[in-house]
């Protein structure tokens, strides 16, 4: 006997708990046939018999009486899971899984660390990684995704920030060769851009249209590997402002503007976008985005 046997058995369980087949077929909103039905497969099963029939109708038989004892105790089993499992969805408890690019890691720490804080026993997994993760899969609570919107079925999705981009050198490049007066000059200088000329980043696509690709000398596969190789003087790229403001080992060479600037989006499961700790801790997320400056 297997749980793919659960209908037949709970089906036995309400008939020795009314005594009638019309009263398990009322119970379980089924039509009496389908309770004969399942009676008769169930015995046949176990070969035996598990009630006496009468014209008043069903009395459990001593194997009858044995199958509604445990069909009593997993059925008050299933009751306390679903009252557990209501109940997680109605506190922050358990884990809290959220994804996002590695580069958004430094704005996102902070604010989940604080939400942590505000809620004990709450564990956070935080998975930053190029690929997406799927939430129809129960991969994440929540995930910070740039770019275009996202069009995942059974996802809700709404804007969050949009992430600013600047042009920088690092000084000891600017010492060595010099800055750009102007766009024109770009062709006579060093980039660092991507690997492959595939990005969909709008400060990527800037860069290839902009600068010849002869000039782009160092290439790599990642945004954090581009950012590491314009702070070690590669050549001039594309920093995130709220990385690079400040920075007095850096150079802005062109200030930021709203085309280059990724838009991020929260995005969440139609399944667990109601639950409890996802509304929390969306609601603490665009809380904590007010008070980030230079993004």
């Amino acid at each position: 006997m297997s749980l793919d046997h659960w209908d037949e058995v709970r089906t036995a369980y309400h008939v020795a708990r009314l005594g009638t087949v019309s009263g398990a077929a009322e119970a379980l909103g089924v039509h009496h046939a389908t309770v004969i039905r399942h009676i008769d497969a169930l015995e046949k099963r176990l070969g035996a018999k598990l009630f006496q029939r009468h014209a008043r109708g069903y009395t459990p038989t001593e194997a009858g009486q044995d199958l509604m004892a445990v069909a009593q105790a997993t059925e008050d089993q299933f009751t306390q899971l679903a009252g557990r499992i209501r109940g997680r969805g109605e506190r922050v408890a358990g884990e809290l899984i959220v994804t996002s690019l590695p580069i958004v890691s430094p704005l996102l720490t902070p604010a989940l660390a604080a939400f942590q804080a505000a809620h004990e026993g709450l564990t956070v997994r935080f998975l930053t990684d190029e690929r997406l993760f799927r939430l129809e899969y129960g991969e994440a609570h929540v995930a910070v995704r740039a770019g275009a919107a996202p069009e995942q079925p059974d996802n809700v999705v709404q804007p969050f920030v949009r992430l600013r981009y600047a042009l920088y050198a690092a000084r000891g490049y600017a010492e060595r060769h010099g800055l750009p007066r102007s766009e024109a000059d770009l062709a006579g200088h060093r980039f660092v851009g991507e690997d492959g000329d595939r990005s969909p980043a709008p400060f990527l696509r800037w860069l290839r249209g902009n600068v010849p690709p002869e000039a782009i000398t160092w290439r790599t596969s990642s945004l954090s590997a581009m950012h590491d190789a314009v702070r070690a003087g590669a050549g001039i790229g594309f920093l995130p402002v709220f990385e690079a403001q400040g920075d007095p080992r850096l150079v802005e060479v062109l200030p930021p503007r709203p085309d280059w600037a990724p838009p991020l989006w929260l995005v969440t499961h139609v399944d667990l976008h109601r639950t409890a700790k996802v509304q929390a801790f969306l609601a603490h997320l665009k809380e904590a985005a007010k008070a980030w400056t230079g993004i």
